[in-house]
């Protein structure tokens, strides 16, 4: 006789036996010779045999789980499209980020179909490959009720998805093989659109403060640009062919008063002789400086405009700015800083392209 040794009292069980009566009492007794625990009882031995061996194989392991995707752009969720589950998610999901696209994979999630239809659905996710994580998930219930996310299959299938998958199912006390198998469990449906979805008011003052570093830097850029300028400028002017000029006209303000203080005649014939040629010579040197310095101006302006950023978009670039609409158009230099379907402005050397962008996911940095 095969008896449960540490039967509780509620406990489900199977027995097998015989009944007898007890003729001076009128008594019906039935005496077992088999009992085995029955129903959730059975269920709850069948599942932590399952957990033990699939830990034991390693299923579990933390280093074989993947990390969840910082900004997810497409999220598929393998539910029932009409339970409170899907509507949990998606309400969370479009308070915390708005910007994400939710491709549901329908499957049961209760009943004799249900492991099946799960193991379908997750085979045609991974067949599509259309999402960036995966999130496998239904309300709470009985272990019975949650029965189909600890079938030996799909677990098996959940281990080796190449998609990092979370597993939200039940309630915050329930706990199912697929939660063990999944790289994220999540306590509920609600709780695993916040795991994977950052806050877009979080996003969205950290990119406000990228912009204002950017602006900064910027400004920065353009103050070193201007003491560079004013640096040559100033180089230029002391280099400028007038400036020469009026050197050599006080030497030869000097030259003619020392000329003038000579009396006599030779002197002053040789002085006028030594006169007319240091003006030749100061003429020629004169001619010479000047066209050697406006030569130097020339390739000082070339090099200036140059390095000018309208220079840059006359060699072919442009400027990506946001939509005129917005005072004043702010350069965009990031992809983050792209998002599906936002107008844009293409600035190049002489026209404007109006633009927008694609909805194809963004690359993160």
């Amino acid at each position: 006789m095969l008896v449960q040794a540490n039967i509780a009292n509620g406990q489900q069980v199977l027995v097998r036996g015989r009944i007898s009566l007890y003729e001076p009492r009128g008594d019906f007794q039935f005496i077992a010779d088999f009992v085995e625990t029955a129903g959730e009882g059975l269920l709850r031995q069948q599942f932590e045999a399952l957990k033990q061996q699939l830990a034991s194989e390693g299923l579990f392991a933390d280093e074989r789980k993947h990390r969840l995707p910082r900004m997810p752009a497409t999220i598929g969720v393998i539910t029932s499209p009409s339970g409170a589950a899907i509507k949990d998610f998606r309400q969370v999901l479009q308070r915390r980020w708005p910007l994400a696209r939710v491709i549901v994979y329908p499957s049961s999630v209760q009943g004799e179909q249900a492991p099946a239809e799960l193991r379908q659905a997750l085979q045609q996710a991974q067949h599509d490959n259309a999402v960036e994580v995966l999130v496998i998930t239904r309300g709470g219930g009985s272990l019975e009720d949650l029965w189909a996310f600890n079938d030996e299959q799909l677990a098996r299938m959940i281990a080796a998805c190449p998609i990092p998958i979370v597993s939200a199912v039940g309630h915050e006390i329930d706990f199912s093989i697929s939660d063990f198998v999944a790289d994220v469990r999540a306590p509920t449906p609600s709780a695993a659109a916040e795991l994977i979805s950052p806050d877009q008011v979080s996003v969205s003052q950290h990119l406000q403060a990228q912009l204002r570093r950017l602006r900064q830097h910027f400004v920065w850029q353009l103050q070193q640009a201007q003491q560079h300028t004013d640096q040559l400028l100033a180089r230029l002017q002391r280099q400028h062919p007038a400036h020469q000029l009026q050197l050599q006209r006080q030497q030869l303000r000097q030259l003619e008063k020392r000329l003038q203080q000579a009396h006599p005649a030779r002197l002053l014939e040789r002085h006028q002789e030594r006169l007319r040629e240091q003006r030749r010579r100061l003429r020629q040197a004169i001619a010479a400086g000047l066209n050697q310095r406006q030569h130097n101006l020339t390739n000082l302006h070339r090099a200036l405009l140059a390095i000018g950023p309208q220079a840059v978009l006359e060699r072919g670039y442009a400027v990506v700015l946001s939509d005129a609409a917005t005072e004043p158009p702010q350069v965009l230099a990031k992809p983050a800083q792209l998002p599906a379907g936002r107008s844009v402005t293409l600035q190049f050397a002489d026209f404007q392209v109006a633009a927008r962008t694609t909805d194809e996911p963004q690359p993160t940095e």
